[in-house]
């Protein structure tokens, strides 16, 4: 019970840290860093809970997918960040007026005492612990009851990428590219030409 304890607060601290880092890190790189390490942690706190496909989810999409492409498109992008931060006073009292209302709501929804196990089991029914994994339960639901429907988004996600790679592709003639084929039988006897360079005289 106590390393469940150390465990979460382990978890729910690095990554309460490193969600204030995302948005007070100056350098954008630095951000999306911070940002994969808050996914971890939060993968880690699903999995304490017990919801492993999520974790699972959570690193693999999240993770893998949404914020190494962002990384990426931040590497690779000149952006001026100096320009985006010129107009920071002009939304400030904007967003400090929707910081003060979410903390509001946050402070109602804590300190309220009518959210408690009694009351909330008469409006929402609890889940009932099985002895099989949840990750299982949604693969047996999901390739049974809904096997016709997974296979067709598959395969629109399929004609969506190879319609976006078709439409991006253009054909440039002036691009040097390289004949593997020819290059493997090439003769050496024509592609190399010997001269006898005297000392101090050069080409």
């Amino acid at each position: 019970m106590y390393l469940y304890s150390f465990t979460f607060y382990i978890f729910s601290l690095v990554a309460v840290l490193s969600a204030l880092m995302v948005i007070s890190a100056k350098n954008p790189v630095h951000s999306v860093l911070f940002l994969i390490l808050s996914f971890v942690n939060a993968s880690g706190l699903f999995i304490l809970l017990g919801a492993e496909f999520l974790a699972m989810i959570l690193v693999v999409v999240y993770v893998g997918a949404v914020a190494v492409l962002f990384l990426f498109v931040v590497m690779m992008l000149d952006i001026n960040f100096v320009k985006l931060r010129e107009g920071f006073l002009q939304y400030l009292p904007f967003g400090a007026l929707l910081g003060i209302v979410l903390i509001i709501e946050l402070g109602i929804l804590f300190l309220t005492k009518s959210f408690s196990e009694n009351s909330l089991t008469n409006f929402v029914q609890l889940p009932q612990i099985n002895d099989v994994e949840n990750t299982k339960l949604i693969g047996k639901v999901l390739y049974t009851d809904y096997f016709y429907l997974f296979q067709i988004s598959g395969l629109i996600l399929l004609v969506a990428m190879v319609g976006s790679i078709t439409l991006t592709l253009r054909d440039r003639g002036n691009v040097k590219r390289q004949n593997i084929s020819s290059q493997n039988f090439i003769d050496a006897n024509n592609a190399i030409e010997k001269k006898k360079v005297k000392l101090g005289e050069g080409i």
